[in-house]
């Protein structure tokens, strides 16, 4: 990439931050102390975004499929799930450190990051190759291969310039904490790193209980933590974090069938959202995950490059069988169709709720030029957008502020709505444009006379004279879930 691509493109994240930042959609957390590094917090409007977002995905599963339902699991498990799952012992990032710039980094970001390089450039073949070499280093787990790999690359240091490097070494990534009353009595349980294993060890409860047949899912929505080294990127990549995760349970043999399926859905929602398809791509896994026969990720083109935002993945039997192992407890499904007990192999489907933010974050931020002015507005799709609508009496008398509340009071029970009178009309109308409110409503004189409102469209600026008693009908209309989910 060039380096005025790599400059403009670094510009536009940190304008995407100050903007989050400034209208309220995200804040370093406990900023009064100097913050955090890597732990965010939400803001007025960022918090009504994010819950949209995840209501959307939520009633995407559970609402459109009829064999998938929910649960909420909780954040502390006993201790030998994680050692069934394979975190214990396998959940390490391989770190490696600059000696003169004393930073660590992560060595397949390094080397996937120099791969990118080139098939920007145009060589395809070698970034493909770079690649698969570091799959087989990584696989093999030949962790001097892995530094020798970014050596013979001409991987530097992107703080000191240079290629002074440690050896590479994992580093667990789960964060430990002591139960108990009585220090001495204490013992160790983890923070999950990772909301699946709630649904795995839950899986006869919700067939049982929910009466289930397979094929059949189980979706949550949930915090989950991770000690990462190298956090960046603003929201990307963070320490305390939430995923929306569905595991959906399949008879053995017809897995591969259900991957593709998912996969294809999948990129369908993410369209659906808005999200252009050039912005979107799919990556294949060359390094498969010990547990998995096929796996890919959903990317987006972030202001950094294609990153991930979802992954799917074929986990065949893994999860249930360890847990059988572990627990001594059977993980079976009687089949009455082909009359035969099994485990069920498992179709994932794994989102970041905080990169999902992020992706529609950027994707919204428009900042363009209009007749010699510079106009910068948030084009969120109505059915996600924080506000939507903003009701703007003209002026703070003559009874219109009266009647501007009368339209709240009639709105507020089945949307998010903001009143306000300060500032003239224009700047109220820039303010809702900065953080993606859809729909402004303008009460004025001629309010009065026929219960007419102007309602003034955001990516547009058009506007059109409509009656009080339509508004709700047109909200409805332009802001439900259903304009999303009839694309899916």
């Amino acid at each position: 990439m060039a380096k005025t691509e790599q400059t403009a493109e670094n510009a536009q994240l940190k304008d995407i931050i100050a903007h989050a930042k400034e209208y309220g959609f995200v804040y370093p957390s406990s900023e009064i102390y100097d913050g955090l590094q890597a732990v965010y917090d939400y803001g007025a409007y960022g918090v009504e975004l994010k819950n949209n977002l995840k209501r959307l995905w939520w009633e995407t599963m559970t609402r459109l499929n009829d064999n998938i339902v929910g649960i909420d699991a909780s954040i502390f498990m006993h201790p030998t799930t994680w050692k069934a799952s394979g975190h214990v012992d396998s959940f390490n990032d391989p770190m490696i450190d600059n000696k003169d710039s004393k930073k660590r980094y992560r060595a397949d970001v390094l080397i996937e990051e120099k791969a990118a390089q080139y098939e920007q450039s145009g060589e395809k073949a070698r970034a493909q190759e770079l690649l698969s070499a570091m799959a087989r280093l990584l696989e093999a787990e030949d962790f001097a291969g892995v530094r020798d790999l970014i050596i013979n690359e001409s991987i530097v240091c992107p703080i000191s310039g240079t290629a002074n490097w440690t050896e590479v070494r994992q580093f667990n990534l789960m964060f430990s904490t002591q139960v108990g009353s009585v220090s001495e009595d204490a013992s160790t349980i983890y923070l999950r790193p990772e909301t699946a294993q709630g649904i795995f060890v839950n899986f006869l409860n919700v067939q049982k209980t929910a009466r289930m047949k397979i094929p059949f899912g189980i979706a949550q929505i949930g915090k989950a933590f991770r000690n990462e080294i190298v956090a960046r990127q603003f929201i990307f990549r963070m320490r305390e974090f939430e995923q929306m995760e569905m595991q959906f349970f399949v008879r053995p043999g017809s897995e591969l069938d259900w991957y593709k399926e998912w996969a294809a859905t999948r990129m369908k929602w993410h369209k659906a959202l808005g999200i252009p398809e050039e912005k979107l791509r799919r990556h294949d896994h060359e390094k498969l995950a010990h547990y998995a026969n096929a796996a890919m990720d959903i990317e987006y083109e972030f202001p950094f490059g294609f990153k991930e935002v979802e992954g799917i993945h074929s986990r065949t039997d893994f999860d249930l069988k360890s847990h059988q192992e572990y627990s001594k407890k059977k993980q079976q499904y009687f089949d009455p169709e082909i009359n035969q007990n099994y485990i069920p192999y498992v179709i994932e489907t794994s989102i970041g709720a905080d990169r999902l933010f992020l992706m529609t974050l950027c994707n919204a931020f428009v900042d363009e030029q209009v007749e010699g002015k510079q106009r910068t507005y948030l084009k969120f799709h109505p059915a996600i957008a924080p506000v939507k609508a903003a009701i703007l009496p003209l002026v703070k008398k003559d009874g219109l502020p009266e009647k501007a509340k009368e339209i709240v009071e009639a709105l507020k029970y089945d949307f998010n709505i903001i009143y306000e009178e300060a500032a003239s009309i224009g700047k109220r109308y820039t303010r809702q444009d900065l953080i993606g409110t859809p729909f402004c409503i303008a009460v004025d004189h001629q309010t009065l006379e026929d219960n007419t409102v102007t309602i003034r469209h955001r990516d547009t600026t058009e506007q059109e004279r409509v009656a009080i008693a339509d508004l709700h009908a047109r909200l409805t209309e332009a802001c439900s879930f259903r304009r999303v989910f009839e694309k899916i």
